[in-house]
């Protein structure tokens, strides 16, 4: 069903795109025992090697990881089960260099009626329900994620090509296997590995897109805290790997726009210590600070309680490994298409200062982003 479509991992070579042909695959689900982190590691090992360009020749790897592989990764818990089992939660895609070939033309696309996985009511008790672990001081800050699905019909690929166009979706991308797609649209770097060279990108503190909400961002007492709490969880993750002093932020809530919404992004690099590899520094970052909490463990024991479905491919890590150099983004504002249905989440951080209603409306805000851009297809 969706074998056509063409292939295009964010982080790959702008000069590769249209030219990926697959030669292996490798795909991984919870309870299939083994080391998820080990897994991505040797298989982007195997396909390595120099990258000339030339016909025949190795480009690199894509590289999906569901939220519930980073858990595994972090020896924590992995939360519900997920809407899309057809998706795997490790999909390592090898591609060598094809001839150019034209895009293929798209077809038409329709969705359905939308159903939630909770009511906005049941959103807003879910948020109460972290502010009162906060308040027993078992976390600091937790994100809430909710789901929808509809039936659907035609190309997805059109649409998942849509999902990859969104405006400032600088991480967007197209991945597909059999019976399943996932097209993200997200606009923040999870990580980037160049050598020695580590960065995490964390995007936290949403606002409209309009004059006044960029300057109630940057003034939100709520959002820099909510923010620099991530942050910080990032410098602690990035330290485990680290050369020890060499962790440092190089940008602090930086404000660019996604699609109708203002985001604030900071910067956190390091050195790799010696001798560490790519298996350990998954285990190290895996899941995603800004789309768990902090302390992680912690977090994904509550949340995993309050959302009614698992997070699928969704808040976990999308991109492309070629030589020394691994690019991935973070799978927030993405799409799961499997035969019947297409799949969108979306959420946002709770600290003690969130109001309920403010944060069911920022979900619902995230999410019209990515339901426009498949309507629009």
């Amino acid at each position: 069903m969706f074998a056509a479509v063409r292939p295009a991992p964010p982080g790959v070579p702008e000069a590769c795109r249209g030219r990926l042909v697959e030669v292996d695959r490798c795909e991984w689900r919870v309870g299939e025992g083994g080391d998820p982190a080990a897994v991505v590691a040797e298989f982007c090992t195997r396909h390595s090697g120099p990258h000339t360009g030339a016909v025949g020749s190795v480009c690199g790897v894509g590289v999906l990881i569901s939220a519930a592989a980073g858990a595994v990764m972090a020896a924590s818990a992995t939360g519900a089960p997920t809407p899309v089992p057809a998706v795997p939660d490790v999909a390592l895609v090898a591609y060598a260099h094809g001839p150019a070939a034209p895009a293929a033309a798209m077809g038409p696309f329709t969705v359905g009626a939308w159903r939630r996985s909770w009511s906005r009511a049941d959103h807003a008790k879910a948020v109460a329900a972290v502010q009162e672990a906060i308040g027993r001081g078992e976390v600091y800050q937790a994100c809430v994620v909710g789901h929808r699905q509809a039936p659907w019909s035609g190309d997805a690929g059109a649409a998942g090509a849509a999902v990859a166009r969104i405006a400032g979706a600088a991480w967007g991308g197209v991945m597909a296997g059999d019976g399943w797609l996932v097209a993200s649209g997200s606009p923040e770097c999870f990580l980037d590995i160049d050598g020695e060279a580590v960065s995490t990108f964390p995007v936290k503190g949403t606002a409209a897109a309009t004059a006044a909400g960029r300057a109630a961002l940057l003034a939100s007492v709520k959002e820099r805290a909510e923010h620099v709490m991530i942050v910080d969880l990032e410098r602690n993750d990035l330290a485990r790997v680290a050369v020890p002093g060499s962790v440092r932020v190089d940008g602090l809530f930086t404000v660019r726009r996604w699609a109708d919404l203002w985001q604030a992004e900071s910067a956190v690099s390091c050195r790799l210590a010696p001798g560490v590899g790519l298996a350990e520094v998954l285990r190290a970052m895996c899941p995603p600070g800004s789309v768990t909490g902090t302390p992680k463990a912690a977090v994904l024991d509550l949340v995993g309680g309050l959302e009614p479905v698992g997070r699928g491919p969704a808040m976990g890590a999308f991109g492309f490994a070629s030589g020394a150099r691994l690019r991935l983004g973070l799978t927030i504002r993405t799409v799961a298409f499997d035969a019947a249905s297409v799949h969108v989440w979306a959420g946002g951080g709770i600290t003690w200062r969130s109001a309920l209603a403010a944060e069911v409306a920022e979900a619902e805000a995230k999410a019209a982003g990515v339901v426009g851009a498949l309507v629009g297809a």
